[in-house]
């Protein structure tokens, strides 16, 4: 048995979700996908998937395995990659994910340079508002805002973002400046759901953190029309510094309580441990790094 064949046919069987799907991209049939598989766990003796008439699903040994397979195969293109002149032209695919806003803002610009100067490299965008698992939805790179946890991401730093209360100067002049954090008890907020799930904003008050419940005039689950209303003077408005900084600059909205501000969140370039870096991958890391790091988000 071609062993290194059979880790790459049990890669796209759990990446395409079916036998079927990863026929069609190994250009092979359906009854050798089959077979080959069969053989494969009959060489570890183990059961690498369930299988059933309507999906596949990794079993715990399948799972542990899939992430060996998913090193080896890395290292091994790593390997040739390596082989080529670091002034070889760079040619492939990446999948690139951030959060919406983030990704348009910060992100798009990034891979646009890259493109330009690597016409034979392409790029797919995910972004979107939930955190995406880089493993399960096949994202090479992420920029993340948050406080990571998860132990089998690389992760690089590239700057920090804050969580700020703002208004339009016409809505403060009409109901006042917050000057402490329970004033925000006599004001109308919108609320941004992505960023405060609950109706009450938190602060910092000395050593303390704490809680304010909030009046929502309009809770949105979408950044692009929470930041319209607050724009528009419904109310004080929560969001992450970068959402609202171009706002801040232009002189339609203004910051509040800034000395109450909670411990900025930090913004990392991320991924999987797992995912040997290819040339490809290490030049748009690097570029994405580098340039982020260059970026004030408040």
């Amino acid at each position: 048995m071609d062993k290194f064949g059979a880790m790459e046919t049990f890669v796209r069987i759990v990446e395409k979700g079916s036998l079927t799907a990863a026929a069609n991209v190994l250009d092979t049939s359906l009854p050798t996908v089959v077979r080959i598989l069969a053989s494969l766990e009959r060489s570890l003796g183990v059961m690498l998937l369930h299988r059933t008439t309507r999906r596949i699903r990794l079993t715990e040994e399948g799972a542990l395995y899939l992430e060996r397979c998913r090193a080896i195969l890395s290292a091994t293109n790593e390997a040739e990659e390596a082989l080529i002149s670091r002034e070889a032209e760079l040619r492939g695919n990446l999948t690139v994910g951030a959060s919406v806003l983030f990704g348009r803002r910060y992100v798009v610009p990034v891979v646009s340079d890259f493109l330009r100067r690597h016409p034979k490299m392409s790029i797919d965008l995910r972004f979107g508002d939930r955190v995406l698992s880089l493993g399960e939805e096949h994202v090479d790179v992420a920029v993340r805002i948050a406080h990571l946890k998860d132990s089998s991401l690389v992760a690089i730093p590239v700057g920090k973002v804050r969580r700020v209360v703002c208004a339009t100067e016409q809505y403060l002049r009409s109901n006042g400046i917050p000057k402490v954090p329970d004033d925000i008890r006599k004001h109308r907020c919108v609320r941004h759901t992505g960023l405060a799930p609950r109706s009450e904003w938190h602060f910092k008050i000395g050593r303390r953190n704490v809680s304010i419940p909030v009046i929502s005039r309009v809770s949105c689950t979408e950044i692009d029309t929470s930041l319209t209303a607050c724009i528009d003077g419904l109310g004080l408005g929560l969001f992450l510094s970068y959402q609202v900084a171009p706002l801040r600059d232009s002189g339609h909205l203004r910051y509040v309580l800034e000395q109450f501000e909670q411990e900025p969140i930090p913004v990392h370039v991320v991924y999987a441990r797992s995912n040997l870096l290819s040339n490809r991958m290490h030049a748009f890391v690097d570029e994405c790094v580098e340039k982020l790091r260059q970026t004030r988000f408040d």
